[in-house]
């Protein structure tokens, strides 16, 4: 994935603009339901039309989380649906909704998106997944892609990427470059795939640094400038001095720079946001994906299920390693990376303990996804408990 160009897209971007759409970003389950952007344009959003007698093209529509100009999770997803118009021209039209809450309004929004003719319907975010269920019961000719979800249904398939690859990668340099011994993580909704990232990066940073203490703030959103910059702070203010978001903007990054300590992008390549503070960039990948996925309803062979990848497939990747990692860390996230990609390393080989010395996988013993997708637990080195959680 080209993750450059993103960058020179959102350097202009001010601080204010990501402050303002915060307040627009429906990103959470109990947030009111707010006014939905309109269309991408057809004339921004569409690939060429189709020469006369050619085959009319797949319309295919995008439900995103937050505005195309987060420059992490939403923008990751709008490239590829980028990367798909260029790899399949005028086979397909594409058109999106940006900043669609994760309440009743989605469901209104994906049936908008059906009576526009659309047959093939992404949801970016996992809030989606009961909305996108009731759509689809109705619309059985209507092809519908959920992303992070764990529900299918006949025509509504979900899929995801191996973001704990990325975080456990980034936990790698973060081990090597922390001089507390205290790294932390600015988290946004306690659910496994959170919990999991969380988890991952900490067994990366104890597989080059065993002293290393890891700590947690929340958010309870998936997109808020305002409360990822307090997260960071208090972060900061207690002692961590790496620092690791699962939230979508450049938020965390930017306090890491004012404070003089280190992060790492997420989703997107965030260097340009802090380019003193930014160690590596943790970058989702989706074009790939979404061309498959467009291909299978063109080709009629689309068939429901769950579809998680990651280093293999190249959909994770961890790029734009700072200079300021040494070569012998660099060098270990490769021979990790390798490792996924061939399918010689295993992040989640026990033995692993919880954070109460309770074992979890037990020596040898390599967690299956099914035990992957249900994390509900903090690691050992993790302090604190998960909300919610016993």
């Amino acid at each position: 994935m080209t993750t450059s160009t993103r960058r020179s897209v959102l350097r202009t971007t001010a601080w204010s603009s990501l402050a303002i759409a915060a307040a627009l970003a429906g990103c959470t389950k109990k947030e009111e339901a707010a006014p939905v952007a309109a269309s991408e344009p057809a004339a921004a959003s569409a690939a060429a039309a189709p020469a006369s007698g050619a085959s009319a093209p797949l319309k295919i529509a995008f439900a995103y989380l937050g505005p195309v100009g987060d420059g992490g999770w939403t923008f990751a997803h709008d490239n590829g649906r980028k990367a798909l118009e260029k790899e399949l021209g005028s086979q397909v039209q594409t058109t999106f909704v940006e900043s669609v809450p994760e309440s009743a309004d989605a469901e209104r929004v994906f049936r908008d998106m059906v009576a526009q003719g659309n047959t093939l319907i992404f949801g970016t975010s996992f809030g989606y997944m009961e909305p996108m269920l009731k759509v689809a019961a109705d619309n059985k000719g209507v092809h519908f892609e959920h992303a992070t979800g764990y529900k299918t249904a006949d025509n509504m398939r979900t899929y995801d990427n191996r973001t704990y690859e990325g975080a456990y990668m980034a936990g790698v340099i973060a081990g090597g470059m922390t001089k507390s011994n205290t790294i932390g993580v600015v988290g946004s909704i306690p659910i496994p795939e959170v919990i999991r990232n969380i988890d991952s990066y900490t067994l990366g940073a104890q597989s080059v640094n065993p002293k290393v203490k890891v700590k947690v703030v929340w958010v309870n959103e998936w997109f808020n400038p305002p409360k990822e910059t307090e997260g960071a702070q208090s972060l900061i203010d207690g002692g961590a001095d790496v620092l690791l978001q699962n939230t979508d903007s450049s938020a965390v990054l930017q306090t890491a720079e004012k404070n003089g300590k280190y992060a790492f992008g997420w989703d997107s390549d965030m260097t340009a946001y802090g380019p003193k503070a930014h160690l590596a960039s943790s970058v989702n990948i989706w074009g790939p994906y979404y061309i498959k996925a467009a291909k299978d309803a063109i080709n009629g062979t689309w068939t429901t299920g769950k579809v998680w990848w990651g280093v293999k497939e190249g959909a994770i990747d961890l790029v734009s390693i700072s200079d300021k990692v040494p070569a012998d860390l660099k060098a270990k996230v490769d021979k990790v990376k390798a490792g996924l990609k061939d399918g010689s390393f295993s992040i989640w080989k026990g033995p692993i303990a919880d954070n109460t010395g309770k074992e979890v996988l037990k020596k040898d013993v390599v967690a299956d996804d099914g035990f992957l997708g249900g994390i509900k637990f903090f690691v050992k080195g993790v302090e604190g408990q998960v909300p919610g959680g016993k």
